[in-house]
C-alpha cells in the first residue's frame, strides 16, 4: 500500500484524469460494447479497466484496494501520454478519443 500523501496525490490526479461521471461511463461502455453479438449484461460492458475505473468511482478513497491503485495509476499514465500526442487524422482522433473515453476520459471535455 501506498502511504496517505501520495495517495491524495493519486485520487486528484485519478479524478482530473477521469473527467466523465460514473453514469456517463457506464452508458459509454455500454454503447461501446454493443454490435451483432449478444450484448452482456450493462454491469458487465465494456473493456475490464474501464469497468475497473467505474468501480473505482463508486468508491470511498478509505476503500481502495492494492488492485484499485495500481489501475489508477495505469488511468492516469494513458491520459496523461495521450494528451501529449499531436493532432491526428480525423478517424484516428476518433479512435482515439474512444479509448480515452473507455477509462472515463473525454478529450473534448476540458
Amino acid at each position: 500500500m501506498i502511504d496517505a500523501l501520495e495517495l491524495d496525490a493519486l485520487w486528484e490526479d485519478f479524478h482530473r484524469a477521469v473527467n466523465i461521471t460514473s453514469q456517463e461511463l457506464a452508458a459509454w461502455l455500454r454503447v461501446s460494447d454493443a454490435d451483432e453479438s449478444p450484448e452482456p449484461l450493462p454491469e458487465h460492458a465494456g473493456e475490464p479497466t474501464g469497468q475497473h475505473v467505474l468501480a473505482i468511482l463508486q468508491k470511498r478513497r478509505t476503500d481502495l484496494t492494492d488492485d484499485d491503485i495500481e489501475v489508477m495509476y495505469e488511468v492516469v499514465d494513458t491520459v496523461t501520454a495521450e494528451a501529449d500526442v499531436e493532432k491526428e487524422p480525423e478517424a484516428e482522433e476518433t479512435l482515439r478519443r474512444h479509448r480515452l473515453m473507455s477509462v472515463g476520459h473525454d478529450p473534448l471535455r476540458r
